[in-house]
């Protein structure tokens, strides 16, 4: 099973792509898709564009994105829910099943404390999918970590 993980942004989109096979997670990629931010039209193009040759060429099953939990900047709050539209859009437009896991579940499931920071989220993930180099930028961990949720809580979800 190829599993997609998303991490929503707006001039930085992290996304980590996993294979489960016989209950072991292995990373088959993992990067960002980058956007200027001064054209907002553009970087939705850009990121519909991207996020479909993502798709096309490693065929998930799944997608998992991050739900919006808690931003203090309404002005930035505002802006990665658009971005977020447009994954989620372009996601069905693939007819993909998308799940949604807060960023207390991502935290739970990959290091199995809801307050973990940053750095202890990346060494789980590193831990997990067996990478030895440190996974950077810090977006492209989250959708790794994301993924690693979304596969473990896949059959919890079919109940």
């Amino acid at each position: 099973m190829i599993i997609l993980g998303i991490d929503p942004g707006t001039t930085q989109i992290g996304f980590g792509i996993i294979e489960k096979k016989n209950n072991k997670l292995a990373c088959v990629v993992y990067g960002i898709i980058k956007n200027t931010g001064k054209d907002k039209p553009r970087d939705y193009q850009n990121t519909a564009e991207r996020l479909s040759d993502l798709i096309k060429k490693y065929s998930p099953d799944l997608t998992s994105v991050e739900r919006l939990f808690m931003f203090k900047n309404q002005k930035t709050v505002m802006a990665v829910s658009e971005m977020r539209g447009v994954i989620m859009l372009t996601l069905a437009n693939h007819g993909l099943p998308i799940y949604e896991f807060t960023p207390l579940q991502v935290k739970q499931a990959v290091s199995s404390y809801g307050r973990a920071d940053k750095k202890q989220v990346e060494n789980m993930v590193r831990l997990i999918l067996g990478l030895k180099e440190k996974i950077r930028p810090d977006d492209a961990a989250d959708a790794l970590a994301i993924a690693i949720c979304c596969a473990n809580s896949y059959n919890w979800q079919q109940g």
